[in-house]
């Protein structure tokens, strides 16, 4: 279902005419190797993705027009503050779904195909999941509705807010002074997809990142390390398909192992890479086993600050 009418054409030319450019730039001005068969793995599941559009927005947003009937407020009647309340109530509540998307492992089973990619283009951007729909993860939207925005618009504003997220996949452009730390930029961004143990699970925000300032999320880059897109074990497919459903067959494995319906609750809502057993790889537990490592004696004064190794 197509929530922006025609504005989607002219947001699609604009992508398609960007993801040129940046082409023709890695070849004629950054001199590097664009990576083509990850670039052209994204793009068809990108293509896959658009079959989504087919599923019914009351399953997309579960419960959100029965809200809608018995909504608190007639948003309309705020004129264009309905506009700047939908836009804020959305950042918030997005900083919230894409939170859980790495938090909770139900969830990560679609998110991570957006971050299986091991290079950062323009391209990646549309690197999405095809399942996102499926899972309810677009329940902690419906709340808008009962203040009295419709299911259409609710979803719109996510789309756009997708769409903002477009330019800040591009691995080039540079940190934007005044901006960070305030917006979501390229350099924030680069930190949010970089499987460095120092940058995970940060800045989650949509357009802005003043919730992740809010909430201690937010990670500014740093020039001494660089990013490590991809996920924590590089996913090494060009499938689109493997892409898309390579986290479901290690999470029915799990599930299949689970000894009672406690280690069954903990596969679905604890972070990934959580274990019954005690040997987990989440966030948390990676960052120590890092903080754990011997930290190599430098080689010069200027770097005796030794960083912890890369996962």
């Amino acid at each position: 279902m197509n929530h922006l009418g025609p504005l989607s054409a002219v947001l699609i030319g604009i992508s398609l005419g960007a993801i040129l450019l940046e082409v023709l730039a890695y070849k004629f001005v950054f001199k590097r190797e664009y990576g083509w068969r990850s670039a052209l793995a994204s793009l068809g599941v990108s293509v896959g993705r658009s079959v989504t559009r087919l599923i019914p927005l009351a399953v997309t947003l579960p419960g959100a027009y029965w809200l809608y009937e018995h909504r608190l407020f007639e948003a309309s009647s705020l004129g264009v503050g309905s506009w700047v309340a939908l836009f804020l109530g959305l950042e918030f509540l997005y900083y919230w779904y894409h939170r859980l998307g790495h938090r909770m492992r139900w969830f990560w089973l679609s998110h991570a195909v957006h971050h299986s990619s091991n290079e950062l283009n323009l391209l990646a951007a549309g690197r999405l999941a095809w399942t996102s729909h499926l899972t309810g993860a677009y329940a902690i939207f419906t709340p808008l509705a009962l203040l009295g925005f419709t299911p259409a618009s609710i979803f719109a504003a996510y789309t756009l807010n997708l769409t903002y997220q477009f330019w800040i996949h591009a691995d080039w452009l540079p940190k934007l002074g005044p901006l960070e730390g305030l917006f979501n930029t390229p350099s924030a961004h680069r930190v949010h997809h970089a499987a460095n143990v120092e940058y995970l699970d940060a800045n989650y925000g949509g357009v802005l990142v003043v919730f992740d300032r809010l909430f201690g999320t937010y990670v500014p880059e740093r020039e001494d390390l660089p990013c490590r897109y991809g996920l924590v074990h590089p996913l090494k497919t060009n499938n689109p398909l493997k892409i898309v459903f390579h986290q479901f067959g290690p999470f029915l494995r799990d599930l299949k192992s689970a000894r009672g319906p406690r280690e069954v609750w903990g596969y679905f809502v604890a972070p990934p890479g959580w274990r019954p057993d005690g040997n987990s790889e989440t966030t948390e537990d990676l960052r120590r086993k890092a903080a754990a490592q011997p930290q190599a004696a430098a080689p010069v004064p200027v770097h005796e600050e030794g960083q912890a190794a890369a996962v």
